[in-house]
């Protein structure tokens, strides 16, 4: 490993063949310094990021690409979606997407070693398949980075060249809370148990939940991501001590951060350990917990298109689904609101016309209910969803329609 000033990047940039493949950090990790960089001296680039924010470069002559879109590409004229699970984004990286150069978001260094910090995921994966293929890999080392165990650490021989910053990271703004969300998040809770191990997905409802397992005991955490909810179960004492807390990237507050840093309760692994639905299901008692936009009267979800452009993408959901269904009473959870008021349509409707993001979960649950799905008949499914989580409003369509689908 080379340690550079940022005056030397662009030279080391210039090694770089036409129109490079740059996978770099994604969500609230995204290295800054080395994209500017890039921008500034690279005419032509594909920029790769897992769920980029606003900041990244955006010009003429830089190609997005993505498996899980995040608002900074979301309806980019000159974004390329590929579509994958979270847990085979790796396979995709090692044998159809090769990076030219990966720019990791790192700790400073400790011992021959830095840390990923906040943000693992795919960036193992990428490193491998940069070497493996004559690429670079180049740090940005920050001092506000937490320095995090397992999967994080990348010895100073995986990496080329790093440059030392120090600018702050990004913090998760304070979610607000609809009372529909609230009222999915009790009625989640109120159907988990103590000792269950949870895997969240992003946003309102999961926060939700975890606010209302304040009074569980043994809880265990193995998902794809956190956030402060975690961090508040920690320190209300609701998490099982002895259990190590797993994660592949977290965003939140710079409280939250500070609790990571040296924090040996702590493993971050890679996408592909965490998102193993044959590891999610050696979990025991899994409840996954992931929203949608709508779902049909066969338990057929859309979580990734709005009016036929892609949204977000898979991400982890599909593999947490197989997962925690598997798991020894394993659940996987839906939700939803039961109505958006913006479209003024229902989210249950009666057979998705898109794109099906997954199907068959344990329970797709709404603020009317907690519609369940697993183990009913095809028959059953419909009448729950149309009796448990659609909208009042919308009961009497549904019926109708799935009396004409011959489902009831």
């Amino acid at each position: 490993m080379r340690v550079i000033t940022p005056e030397q990047l662009p030279s080391v940039l210039a090694t770089l063949p036409a129109n490079p493949r740059i996978i770099a950090s994604g969500n609230f990790a995204t290295p800054n310094t080395l994209l500017k960089a890039a921008e500034a001296n690279l005419e032509k680039f594909i920029l790769h990021m897992l769920n980029a924010h606003p900041g990244i470069p955006d010009r003429e002559g830089i190609k997005y690409e993505s498996a899980f879109v995040g608002p900074a590409m979301r309806r980019h004229p000159r974004l390329d979606y590929i579509p994958s699970r979270l847990s085979l984004l790796p396979v995709v990286i090692r044998d159809h997407a090769r990076p030219d150069a990966v720019f990791i978001h790192t700790s400073t260094p400790r011992f021959d070693t830095v840390s990923l910090g906040t943000e693992v995921n795919i960036l193992p994966a990428a490193i491998e398949s940069a070497r493996s293929h004559g690429g670079i890999v180049i740090a940005q080392a920050n001092k506000q980075m937490p320095y995090t165990y397992g999967d994080a650490q990348i010895y100073e021989s995986e990496i080329d060249y790093l440059i030392e910053v120090d600018e702050p990271l990004m913090e998760k703004q304070e979610t607000s809370f609809a009372d529909a969300s609230v009222a999915i998040g009790d009625r989640i809770a109120s159907l988990i148990e103590d000792h269950s191990t949870l895997q969240l997905g992003i946003g309102a409802v999961p926060d939700s939940v975890l606010m209302a397992l304040a009074k569980r005991k043994g809880l265990r955490i193995w998902t794809e991501m956190f956030s402060d909810g975690v961090y508040n179960l920690h320190k209300l004492g609701v998490l099982d001590p002895d259990v190590l807390i797993t994660a592949s990237f977290v965003f939140g507050s710079q409280e939250m951060y500070q609790w990571m840093h040296l924090n040996r309760r702590i493993q971050m692994l890679r996408t592909e350990r965490t998102n193993d639905p044959s590891a999610i299901a050696k979990q025991a008692k899994m409840q996954s917990i992931n929203a949608a936009l709508e779902v049909d009267l066969y338990d057929q979800a859309n979580a990734s298109f709005v009016r036929g452009q892609v949204y977000s993408g898979f991400g982890g959901s599909t593999d947490f689904i197989v997962g925690s269904l598997h798991s020894r009473g394993g659940r996987s959870f839906i939700a939803l609101p039961s109505w958006h008021p913006k479209a003024n349509v229902s989210a249950i409707v009666p057979k998705l016309s898109g794109n099906i993001t997954s199907f068959q979960h344990s329970f797709v649950v709404t603020e009317q209910g907690a519609a369940a799905c697993f183990g009913q008949s095809q028959s059953q499914q419909a009448r729950n969803l149309i009796e448990k989580a659609a909208h009042p409003d919308a009961r009497e369509h549904l019926s109708a329609v799935a009396k004409e689908l011959k489902l009831i």
